[in-house]
């Protein structure tokens, strides 16, 4: 399945709806949106139209400052609120890299970096996501894989979508992966791209950075509650913003079958 939007500069747009949860309900569409970089829309194109029609509410930009400052931010709007929550604190060029660097061994271990220090970033992060419910949240970094992927598998993970979901959903990049070196290659006319897996989104990635979480704390929700702060209150309340109605049937409040995915970047950041 395609889930991407369909935009000329951005090629990574996402819609996290439709996501089928353990206790039968799903993510509620139009309400929670991943992204690469928002500061490739430009007011007056059919881009920023669209954007707008979607009635995003909070845009979360989790790159760097100097990203930023580089490459721009979304456009201011009287109908957006921007926030800037850099989650990544190592900076690692994967366009550098040597070919011989298996992706799925090395960005799981860089997205425990991030998980590690960016507690603070990533609780605010979560936090925002909540709002939802007052209008639709988009979030990206650069190419909406590596930091973008992260926190929505955080997400999805809280709202009781299957592992399974989370990874087909992070490999759903791949899609976007030619795009994304065509971008890489017109912004850095005199460098040499070293890395094959530079843009790609193997599963291998998702599955051990969330063995690696589940194993270092016991789950994504002990994560976030001993790590993060956050308790299972925060939880139903991200679940309330986000998921549909109970199935016709079902006691209110009913958590899901099991606890949340419980056990079952550089000079140029791609994400």
């Amino acid at each position: 399945m395609n889930r991407h939007i369909p935009f000329e500069r951005l090629h990574n747009f996402r819609d996290l709806g439709g996501y089928r949860t353990e206790d039968g309900r799903a993510v509620r569409p139009g309400r929670l949106f991943r992204a690469d970089s928002l500061g490739k829309l430009a007011p007056g194109t059919a881009d920023w139209d669209h954007f707008l029609s979607l009635g995003i509410r909070t845009v979360i930009d989790l790159r760097y400052p100097w990203e930023i400052e580089g490459k721009g931010r979304v456009p201011e709007h009287p109908t957006l609120t921007y926030h800037n929550q850099s989650i990544e604190h190592r900076p690692y060029d994967q366009a550098a890299l040597a070919p011989s660097v298996a992706p799925g061994p090395y960005l799981a271990a860089r997205y425990m970096e991030v998980a590690e220090d960016g507690k603070k970033e990533i609780r605010e992060t979560l936090e925002l996501i909540a709002t939802a419910e007052t209008g639709p949240v988009a979030f990206h970094c650069a190419s909406g894989k590596d930091r973008t992927g992260l926190v929505a598998a955080l997400v999805l993970s809280l709202l009781g979508v299957p592992e399974q979901t989370i990874t087909e959903d992070f490999t759903l990049t791949n899609r976007a992966t030619a795009a994304l070196l065509t971008d890489w290659h017109a912004a850095n006319p005199d460098r040499t791209l070293t890395w094959p897996a530079y843009g790609s989104a193997p599963a291998e990635i998702m599955t051990t950075f969330l063995s690696a979480l589940q194993s270092r704390y016991g789950s994504i929700q002990n994560y976030v509650t001993d790590a993060l702060g956050l308790d299972t209150t925060f939880t139903k309340r991200l679940q309330a913003a986000l998921l549909e109605a109970e199935p016709e049937g079902s006691p209110a409040g009913t958590a899901p079958t099991r606890s949340p995915s419980s056990k079952s970047d550089s000079t140029n950041p791609q994400g």
